[in-house]
């Protein structure tokens, strides 16, 4: 178990991610950094989400805060091209006629710094995700209700309507929602 008189911190505005650290009844504060997430010409997906969750946490490292911050990013991967957060309705239907009837990869990398003993631990997972072959209005309805919206990959497996388009998916479930839960509990015990 983890000391319940540790600090963590929470340095995400993703509201999937601070209900997944629930789950793991944590007592954790949560505030967002903002840098510029975008991914590097040629740069490999691990190292793209690896590189983006360093950064959030140097800057979130600022806050010269005492316990454990964590930081992490989430990106999709098809055919290798990252696609990233829609732009607007048009581009979300864009990427999920894409994704559609086929199977991607979810990257997540978390960074994360204990304040104690000034240890860091950055690590990555990937889930493979297949999609059942989706209707345009299906896709069209997902889209009215502004679910894919704030999402890499325009879709979120958590979601209520988002989840019926998953096929399989083969390796951690709680990764593709934004954080790796079981890899990502040992790391904090790792880093204490």
């Amino acid at each position: 178990m983890i000391n319940s008189k540790i600090k963590i911190f929470l340095a995400s505005k993703s509201p999937r991610r601070r209900k997944l650290l629930k789950q793991l009844n944590l007592n954790f504060r949560s505030f967002s950094v903002d840098i510029n997430e975008i991914v590097k010409r040629k740069e490999k997906p691990s190292s793209a989400v690896l590189r983006l969750s360093k950064e959030k946490l140097e800057l979130a490292k600022e806050k010269n805060l005492e316990g454990i911050i964590i930081t992490a990013d989430t990106i999709v991967v098809l055919d290798s091209k990252i696609l990233g957060k829609p732009k607007d309705k048009k581009d979300a239907f864009r990427i999920l006629k894409m994704l559609s009837g086929r199977t991607h990869t979810v990257y997540t990398g978390y960074s994360i710094f204990n304040s104690e003993n000034t240890r860091t631990i950055s690590e990555y997972e990937t889930t493979k995700v297949t999609f059942r072959k989706l209707t345009d209005e299906e896709i069209l309805e997902y889209i009215a209700g502004g679910s894919p919206m704030d999402k890499a990959g325009a879709y979120g497996i958590q979601d209520d309507f988002g989840a019926v388009f998953i096929k399989k998916i083969n390796g951690c479930y709680y990764n593709v929602v934004g954080l790796p839960l079981a890899k990502l509990y040992h790391a904090l015990l790792r880093i204490l």
